[in-house]
């Protein structure tokens, strides 16, 4: 497999679940204590060798182009006042060798025409995915993680969790065939399956290394689950064509789409890295 280098962070969501805070700003802008959720994404990718940022957005997301752009005006102002630590966080939010690519979704069709949207710029390459949305903690970055397993059994690598089967509802599934002990070729992959006809307890999170071969499936792709044109399908079509392999990643996992993961996850990181405490 070609070195991975490139990355899509697909951002163009409304965030309605956060509600009215997200009315003006983009949810991938709700921090973490003192990190906006995307930096977070943004440094699991630099962890991992990425070079090229690529963001899908839609309206009202400018504060992220913001987020990573130059601010001469407030470094001077720190700088001029001798707050060199704060300026140094100012100014290490992106280092100089990365470059970041804009380019809009046009319509909310779904995660996998987000990602269908990074074809012309990511060409014929390998990338990962990484979804804001999903904060991963971990002592190797989880991105860093499947970059490794890609290089290892050549193919594809999603990243899987355990969970318990009454939520399969919320996740893509998959089944298959174990190839070591974290690793399993994917045989079978389904959108959000009633629990009944999940085909195992093992789903898909916010992370992803994908073959450039899944622009061509995802073009083929109808819309499925939501009415939108679902990445989970367009991983089942390559199925046909290509390896596929989920690894059970090291690390811990919070779901800050959702307020109670968001708020778990600002009370864990508060504790852990910032000395905070609730008593």
């Amino acid at each position: 497999m070609k070195p991975i280098r490139k990355a899509v962070f697909p951002v163009a969501g409304m965030g309605t679940r956060f509600l009215p805070a997200t009315k003006a700003m983009p949810k991938e802008m709700l921090p973490i204590v003192d990190r906006p959720l995307i930096q977070y994404a943004v440094e699991e990718a630099l962890a991992a060798g990425i070079t090229e940022l690529i963001f899908i957005t839609g309206r009202n997301k400018r504060a992220i182009e913001d987020h990573f752009d130059r601010a001469p005006e407030l470094e001077a102002d720190l700088e001029a006042k001798g707050k060199q630590v704060l300026l140094e966080a100012v100014r290490g939010v992106l280092p100089s060798h990365v470059s970041c690519i804009y380019t809009r979704q046009p319509q909310p069709l779904g995660l996998g025409h987000a990602v269908l949207c990074a074809a012309p710029i990511v060409g014929n390459e390998p990338f990962a995915v990484l979804l804001a949305d999903d904060l991963l903690d971990a002592d190797t970055a989880v991105t860093r993680q499947l970059v490794d397993a890609a290089h290892q059994h050549n193919g594809s690598v999603l990243a899987i969790q355990t969970i318990d089967i009454q939520d399969s509802r919320k996740y893509g599934i998959i089944a298959g065939t174990p190839v070591d002990a974290r690793n399993t070729r994917v045989e079978r992959i389904i959108e959000k399956p009633a629990p009944e006809n999940a085909p195992s307890d093992m789903a898909v999170v916010g992370r992803y290394v994908l073959e450039p071969e899944i622009f061509d499936v995802l073009r083929r792709t109808q819309v499925g689950v939501g009415q939108e044109i679902q990445l989970t399908d367009a991983i089942s079509g390559l199925l046909n064509h290509r390896p596929v392999f989920a690894h059970r990643y090291v690390g811990d996992r919070y779901d800050c789409g959702s307020k109670e993961g968001f708020f778990r996850a600002t009370v864990a990181f508060g504790r852990k890295y910032h000395n905070l405490s609730l008593d």
